[in-house]
């Protein structure tokens, strides 16, 4: 018996921890509106869908995955169009799992790349049971071909599939991953007929981390007759930090595309591969953060030093839980390169090399700098021609000076306890004539942020859960031509609108939801998106004035209250406010009462308070008519609240109830079998050998009886309605009607009441 009641005392710690946890918000540091996108694609024992490649021209998504490249509607990506295996040998899985891998995870075939080529034909490499191989398919009468002409992926394509990688190709294929098995060769290299590399040294690229690629056009319009670049962003430990333990941090190297290598020094290396630190300080961040995907952003209609790259960094140390976005003006990064100073490293008398500015004089021409007009007036055509001098140079000083500041020395976004993965951005002429960038940021957790600045001011206009799992954004593509976006995951892909008007129901809504697609449309009376309508709509994006909102009469809505990430939840009874309190408690949401009494019947409003930089709105979220006792329905009978019979948190107590009722009744049996509890026909018989005090220590009395508790009801307002605030709250005044209120969706207490 003593383990009975000691299994009781513990169930009911367990329990009701485990109710709370079971409520618990989200980590973040608001409630996301969720929503799982309709256009999904995943295939039944496939994983790993983490390469796109935009093929606009044949309305196609190709998306890689773990042995399987699949060809999908560009315009809904849940219509497989075609599909091609490409899976591992038996013996090639043999020969991996005998190198030490795991068969099961490693030993596959991940595709990696995916590449236009100039005959329209595509280039795809694969891990290949780290053995990396690539290969040549093409998209015909519906139809996805390998060619089988098998290629060497040394160097194009990473061994390990959890290896990070960049790659771009423009008529040759630019790889930045690992040469060999054990990851321990990185480069950054040229697929042509003649290779370029960079040099297995320390101090070109120290225990890198690759995260993307991207090529300006620099030699378009250029009076210095500069040539295109190449840009590489990745992170890498220190080289010229002075501290015992190497920080990491972040980087963009560049190397020009008409590279061929030095004549003696340097042969079939870079001659032009320079590097610089990449800095976004994060608040009083004592190490620096780390970048984790970039994306370029550029106005065809302007230069190209106007293209802006958007960067997202992570913090090195567990000490911090925030990610940042910065953005870097390609000019800013240019000036570095081409202006800079370079450090270089010298001995001291500890053994120990330590990097220093360099103040002596430069050779000519400049070391790292392309071939340009001045060169070719000195006889210097390509860089075959360069001096050793230049070339000894920037073999032994890669490294640039000083570090590259975001635009405005600051980051556009920080955002605590979520972690950054990848990002896109697109620009939008909002209502007011003026172009706002969007970013779309993806997670570690699975969800998709839609972020604005507003002349410094960021907003998050909306989170949106991506897949059914909660699992890390690996990859996302943004299409001009659908304009929409396409995120891939472990598990799937999702196709992503840019907007999601119609979530707003009210003007109000619309219009604090601060979304540059978005507006409300007066004739219609609904929220559309701005490039689908042609009449003046009703937008305000900096200030969210929902003051501009026409008023709207009586209208009567039925659907789930979500609330806006930037509401706050009030209470008032009988038209007083409600102050929180030991006995008025505010929940998620709901008012819990304890030890409610007849006094404190009335009728209760919910209400949903936003403050935008135009003022405060407050819109009636629900209203309830609260009566302590029995109540009657509509056919005169009694009707007493049910509890709730679905949604993941109800399934979850469900359960733990049904274990520890089993558990329970198992204990109980066993004690009655045991005779440690007397069974009830002999409940009244004196038992000789159990004394008073014992009875009363085990509480075992059948003469009495517990009491029956006060029943609570909760009736609703008669002829009530509910409006959805969805994302900032209904418009102020406009839908403050009581709801409908479900009777069965209320909870029967027994000695509290609970909204």
């Amino acid at each position: 018996t003593g383990a009975m009641y000691l299994l009781i005392c513990l169930g009911i710690f367990w329990f009701f921890p485990l109710t709370l946890a079971l409520e618990e918000d989200s980590p973040l540091d608001c409630v996301p509106r969720k929503s799982v996108n309709p256009h999904l694609f995943h295939e039944e024992g496939v994983f790993n869908y983490s390469t796109m490649l935009l093929r606009e021209d044949l309305d196609l998504l190709v998306l890689g995955a773990r042995e399987a490249v699949y060809a999908l509607d560009l315009k809904d990506i849940s219509k497989k169009h075609a599909s091609v295996k490409w899976e591992v040998t038996e013996k090639q899985k043999t020969e991996c799992q005998n190198k030490g891998k795991d068969p099961e995870l490693d030993c596959k075939n991940y595709i990696r790349i995916l590449h236009k080529m100039d005959d329209d034909r595509m280039y795809v490499c694969g891990t290949n049971a780290f053995d990396p191989e690539c290969d040549y398919m093409s998209y015909s009468n519906g139809k996805l071909t390998l060619e089988n002409k098998a290629q060497d992926g040394k160097g194009k394509c990473p061994f390990d599939p959890e290896q990070r990688y960049a790659s771009i190709m423009d008529g040759n294929l630019y790889s930045a991953t690992s040469m060999n098995f054990l990851g321990s060769e990185p480069v950054l290299m040229r697929s042509s007929p003649v290779s370029i590399r960079t040099e297995f040294k320390s101090s070109w690229l120290n225990e890198p981390s690759f995260v993307s690629m991207a090529q300006m056009p620099e030699s378009e319009n250029n009076e210095a007759g500069d040539d295109d670049k190449v840009y590489l962003f990745f992170s890498e430990k220190a080289v010229e930090c002075d501290c015992f333990n190497k920080i990491v941090v972040s980087r963009v190297a560049r190397v020009c595309k008409g590279d061929l290598g030095g004549q003696r020094t340097l042969q079939k290396k870079w001659t032009s591969f320079l590097k610089a630190r990449l800095d976004c300080p994060v608040l009083e961040a004592q190490l620096p953060y780390i970048i984790q995907d970039t994306y370029l952003w550029c106005d065809p209609q302007q230069h190209w030093k106007n293209c802006i790259f958007y960067a997202i960094f992570t913090p090195q140390s567990d000490t911090s839980d925030l990610s940042a976005v910065c953005a870097y003006r390609v000019s800013d990064i240019s000036r570095v390169f081409a202006e800079g100073k370079y450090k270089t490293p010298i001995h001291v008398e500890t053994s120990f090399v330590k990097w220093v500015m360099y103040s002596g004089d430069v050779p000519f021409p400049r070391p790292g700098a392309c071939i340009n007009n001045e060169a070719r007036n000195a006889g210097i055509t390509q860089t075959l021609d360069l001096p050793d001098k230049t070339l000894q140079f920037v073999k032994d000083s890669p490294l640039m000076d000083p570090a590259i500041q975001p635009i405005g020395e600051k980051p556009l976004l920080v955002r605590r306890r979520v972690t950054f993965t990848r990002i896109a951005v697109d620009r939008m002429q909002a209502a007011d004539g003026e172009k706002y960038h969007v970013m779309f940021i993806g997670t570690a957790e699975g969800t998709m942020l839609k972020a604005v600045n507003y002349d410094g001011e960021m907003f998050i206009v909306e989170e949106m859960e991506l897949f059914q799992q909660q699992e890390p954004v690996k990859i996302l593509k943004f299409s001009n031509v659908t304009r929409e976006l396409y995120a891939g995951s472990n598990s799937g892909a999702a196709q992503i609108p840019l907007a999601n008007c119609a979530r707003s129901s009210t003007c109000m809504d619309c219009v604090l939801a601060r979304d540059p697609y978005c507006g409300w449309d007066k004739v219609v009376g609904k929220c559309v998106a701005l490039l689908d309508s042609q009449r003046e709509l009703i937008q305000s994006v900096k200030d969210g004035n929902a003051s501009l909102c026409p008023k709207a009469g009586k209208k009567y809505v039925h659907h789930t209250i979500q609330p806006s990430n930037l509401a706050s939840t009030s209470w008032e009874w009988d038209n007083r406010l409600l102050i929180p309190s030991d006995r008025l408690q505010w929940l998620k949401d709901g008012l819990l009462i304890l030890n409610a009494s007849h006094s404190d019947g009335g009728l209760y409003r919910c209400l949903s308070v936003e403050h935008s930089k135009a003022g405060k709105y407050t819109n009636t979220v629900a209203e309830y008519q609260l009566k302590i006792g029995t109540g009657s329905g509509r056919d005169g009978q009694i009707v007493f609240p049910q509890a709730q019979k679905d949604g993941p948190s109800v399934t979850g107590l469900q359960v733990v109830v049904a274990l520890l009722v089993i558990s329970l009744v198992a204990l109980l049996v066993w004690n009655f079998y045991k005779g440690h509890l007397p069974l009830p026909w002999k409940c009244g018989k004196k038992n000789s050998r159990k004394s008073p005090e014992y009875e009363e220590e085990m509480g075992v009395n059948c003469s009495e009886r517990p009491t029956p508790a006060e029943d609570k009801l909760l009736s609703p307002a008669p002829d009530s309605s509910s409006s959805n605030n969805n994302h900032r709250g209904g418009e102020a005044g406009e839908e403050n009607d009581p709801p409908d209120v479900n009777q069965h969706s209320l909870q029967y207490i027994d000695d509290e009441s609970e909204i």
